[in-house]
């Protein structure tokens, strides 16, 4: 392998590994989303919250008396009170909540950010064997890992917009405003680096290709 061929590998590695931490963290993080109801009077206290793919928490916040309408922002003090959704820990009481969870498309994002998490474990090992055993084709199964992985986050993150969009549209909910948060951002983010840098990855590991019309592949240089 060249020296500018392993440098554009390191390079992509380092891109998806980033990714990697991105996806880890929008994963297990519970601030996806933030919902907020009217606040018809101030002077008093409304409830906000903030979910994720496993879980839902709701904050008293004491309104001043501003214009604002909506409940926050969330970064405001007041009692916190964090729960797993139902369906994740049915022993749980979740009677907190005033909102019905979409429980089918908790349930598909949650599934499907474990999936994602399960490709970046296996494309990991493969890099890790590639670079231990001087296996370079070992990339290339990685790339498709990593590709998927991206691809996998990015249908999480449809999942639970369309999962917000119902929860604000439903009539049996107080929630009225809604926006997405960090870990929504770390998400789409994720999504970029681990499906762009697959791709990528998968380019520069493939050997290269005939340059005349006389060569076979054959002809490429060795891999080591």
């Amino acid at each position: 392998m060249s020296q500018l061929k392993a440098l554009k590998i390191r390079v992509t590695l380092f891109c998806i590994l980033v990714g990697i931490v991105l996806a880890t963290v929008a994963v297990v993080s519970d601030h996806w989303a933030v919902l907020s109801p009217q606040v018809e009077h101030h002077n008093t206290t409304c409830e906000a919250a903030h979910f994720g793919l496993w879980r839902i928490c709701t904050k008293t916040i004491v309104m001043s008396d501003s214009k604002d309408k909506s409940c926050g922002p969330i970064t405001l003090p007041g009692e916190k009170n964090c729960s797993y959704f139902r369906h994740f820990n049915p022993g749980e009481s979740s009677e907190i909540f005033e909102v019905t969870t979409q429980k089918e498309y908790s349930i598909s994002a949650a599934a499907i950010g474990i999936f994602s998490l399960a490709f970046l474990i296996m494309g990991t090992l493969c890099v890790l064997l590639s670079f231990r055993k001087k296996q370079d084709y070992l990339l290339r199964p990685a790339s498709m890992f990593y590709a998927f992985a991206g691809l996998c986050i990015f249908v999480s993150v449809e999942v639970m917009r369309q999962s917000v969009k119902r929860m604000i549209d439903s009539e049996d909910t107080v929630w009225i405003e809604y926006y997405y948060s960090w870990s929504f951002a770390c998400a789409c983010a994720a999504f970029v680096l681990l499906f762009l840098g697959g791709l990528a990855l998968l380019i520069f590991s493939l050997p290269r290709m005939p340059q005349n019309p006389w060569e076979s592949c054959m002809d490429a240089e060795p891999e080591h």
